[in-house]
């Protein structure tokens, strides 16, 4: 599987899409040139704050519940029944069988398409024109914040080098 690995999303148009691919946010390459997303531990149905990188042969054996998942202060979850992801497929668990949940609900796309707001109701190819305009754009002289943002502003901004930031 490539969830949370390589961007669904945005890819060249033309005779290279599907060709080149993005990475997702929270990916990253193991030692061995696997590539693998992050997880939080759920230890007797209580997601800590442990994070686990797992490749996709890992993440086969283990079942994984969405980042959205409702928990409370403790860090339990709400639900008796929790969506989740086991070998490939999509199914509901009892949320004491839970053994990891997403770090985020944008780890699945790349940097580009996670700055486009309001991601999830756009049309599929309206994102990935969307995704791809990302890595055109010019930075301005003066720059504003944005009126809608999507809370990755802040790190791109900063990881691009562009922008000064105060120590």
């Amino acid at each position: 599987t490539h969830y949370g690995r390589v961007c669904p999303i945005e890819t060249p148009e033309g005779p290279n899409i599907g060709l080149i691919n993005s990475l997702s946010v929270y990916a990253q390459t193991n030692e061995n040139g696997f590539l693998e997303t992050p997880y939080r531990r759920v230890v007797d149905g209580v997601v800590t704050d442990e994070i686990h990188y797992l490749s996709a042969i890992e993440e086969g054996n283990y079942v994984i519940a969405q980042a959205n998942t409702n928990l409370d202060e403790e860090g339990r979850f709400v639900d008796d029944l929790v969506t989740c992801r086991s070998k490939g497929e999509s199914s509901l668990f009892s949320n004491d069988q839970v053994d990891y949940m997403d770090v985020s609900t944008q780890q699945v796309v790349s940097v580009g398409a996670s700055l486009i707001p309001f991601l999830e109701h756009d049309d599929a190819n309206r994102a990935l024109m969307g995704a791809n305009m990302q890595r055109q754009a010019v930075p301005t002289l003066r720059a504003d914040k944005p009126l809608v943002g999507t809370g990755m502003e802040r790190a791109v901004a900063v990881d691009s080098g562009v922008t000064a930031v105060a120590k």
